[in-house]
């Protein structure tokens, strides 16, 4: 069970109206985002995980250190109506580098999640700043994960290499660190994230012994084997079930925190 503060940076560039990802690539972040949340702090109640914008006017943390879903959802709900602009992926890893420096339990590791659906611009694009960038985070025990998506995924050289995969390859200690590419598709992003290994030792500490995980037996992930998939479906069982399943509850999310603001 990680004992970990996350802060996620998520996309909210113009380029998150796209409808390649359904219902469009910002509601499936929002989605995913919330995956995130539930999964780390289902691992152990110890966590806490925070969210910025790295778009628009510029970067902006939003919430930091927080165990309050509902705090994570006002917040995507806020910066829907605030997207536009182009990534800033230094600048917003610099900031919650600073984050998490400032987080109340000094025993919780570090870890920072990048959701990127935009092209590399910048400083973002020169992979020599990106790799100094990365050893100053493993010098500073951060892991960094990132989420490619949409035109976040870069086409590799001829050495199959690319700025963000050079990147976490040079952040990462011990394998703690990952790069998921999602392409746009059958599969939901939050149902590529979750079945990644961003969140399998997350996902392992959430699921008691006796079902094959490192949780603890009587805790709320031991009521039944079904309960280890999100409403009890598995989706390699059976995707297009789990993906209808999901994507009406994405609405139901979306048409609630409407009704709340």
């Amino acid at each position: 069970m990680p004992l970990e503060a996350t802060m996620m940076i998520i996309d909210n560039s113009e380029y998150m109206r796209n409808g390649d990802y359904q219902p469009t690539r910002f509601e499936a972040q929002a989605d995913a985002v919330n995956v995130v949340f539930q999964t780390k702090t289902d691992s152990n109640p110890e966590n806490t995980v925070g969210v910025m914008t790295m778009a628009n006017k510029g970067p902006e943390v939003l919430v930091t250190h927080s165990k309050d879903l509902g705090q994570i959802l006002q917040a995507i709900h806020a910066t829907s109506s605030k997207i536009g602009g182009q990534i800033d992926i230094p600048t917003a890893i610099a900031i919650a580098q600073l984050a998490l420096k400032h987080r109340e339990n000094k025993n919780l590791r570090q870890r920072i999640i990048v959701f990127v659906g935009s092209p590399l611009e910048g400083q973002a694009a020169d992979e020599k700043a990106m790799i100094k960038l990365a050893k100053k985070l493993k010098k500073n025990n951060i892991a960094v994960d990132v989420v490619c998506f949409g035109d976040g995924i870069e086409e590799p050289t001829e050495d199959g290499k690319s700025v963000l995969k050079s990147f976490v390859e040079s952040t990462s200690s011990g394998d703690n660190s990952h790069l998921l590419l999602v392409a746009p598709g059958a599969h939901l992003l939050s149902d590529a994230l979750i079945s990644s290994p961003i969140l399998s030792a997350d996902r392992a500490g959430a699921i008691p012994a006796e079902l094959g995980g490192t949780g603890d037996a009587g805790g709320p992930a031991a009521t039944a084997a079904g309960d280890q998939f999100e409403f009890g479906v598995d989706p390699s069982l059976d995707p297009e079930l789990a993906m209808v399943i999901r994507l009406h509850l994405i609405s139901y999310r979306v048409n609630n925190l409407n009704n709340l603001f």
